[in-house]
């Protein structure tokens, strides 16, 4: 029975907001069915292809807003600006280690609204415009940073030269008294200790709410992984959320 799940896009914490949540992985058929020879076990049976894959995501709830964390501003910013946010899904607790879904898509649909009297209620659609993912969540959101720092290693394994990594990063909150900003990164090593850490890719710095997507192409030969961060500014406080996952 589905009763708690996570839902971040962009700058939001749609959690409080929502009450339904899906995600959808789809792959194309394509007919390639031809003549068998005589005998053949297959004959008569159609045979397909894979073909162009893509992930479709739906969302609805309870209408907010009046910050860059309601789902009414966050909803309106993405479609003005046409781009592509990221989302995770994961488990209410939003703990470090455990599953989470990534995927940066584009909004494509969002609908508010209804009759007098009734609960304000919100839908929105997003298309993926890279693959789902299935990775780990790599940093809470409910645990404030105030300097420069560095997050659990996650085991999520060696990359493929066909394989990467996507990380995906939802700042929810900035305080500060002078321009505080916060530049996240993604590292990897061979040892949980992270005795040696390599930067494989970084953010944008980020000094007002948002959502990013970074990538790390393979082939990589460490197994470790974990979000790190560099904090600026005067009296700086930031709440985010991050995950990591391979595919």
């Amino acid at each position: 029975m589905l009763l708690n799940s996570r839902i971040f896009a962009g700058a939001a914490d749609l959690t409080g907001q929502s009450n339904k949540v899906e995600l959808a992985c789809e792959v194309e058929d394509k007919d390639v069915t031809a003549f068998k020879p005589a005998g053949d076990p297959d004959a008569g049976w159609a045979e397909v292809l894979g073909g162009l894959a893509s992930t479709s995501i739906s969302a609805s709830g309870q209408w907010e807003a009046g910050d860059p964390g309601r789902v009414d501003d966050e909803s309106w910013a993405a479609l003005a600006g046409r781009s592509r946010h990221p989302w995770t899904i994961c488990p209410v607790s939003a703990a470090v280690g455990e599953l989470a879904w990534v995927a940066e898509a584009l909004r494509t649909e969002y609908t508010l609204g209804d009759a007098v009297g009734e609960v304000a209620p919100w839908e929105a659609q997003a298309s993926g415009t890279a693959p789902l993912l299935r990775g780990q969540v790599a940093h809470p959101p409910g645990t404030a940073r105030t300097a420069s720092g560095s997050g659990v290693a996650l085991n999520l394994g060696a990359l493929t030269a066909g394989q990467r990594v996507c990380a995906s990063l939802h700042v929810l909150s900035v305080a500060g008294t002078a321009a505080p900003v916060i530049t996240a990164r993604v590292e990897s090593s061979g040892t949980s200790g992270f005795a040696t850490a390599t930067t494989r890719a970084t953010f944008a710095a980020a000094g007002t709410p948002g959502g990013q997507v970074a990538r790390v192409a393979g082939p990589v030969t460490d197994t470790w992984w974990r979000l790190a961060w560099t904090i600026s500014g005067t009296a700086p406080s930031f709440l985010f959320m991050g995950a990591v996952a391979v595919a």
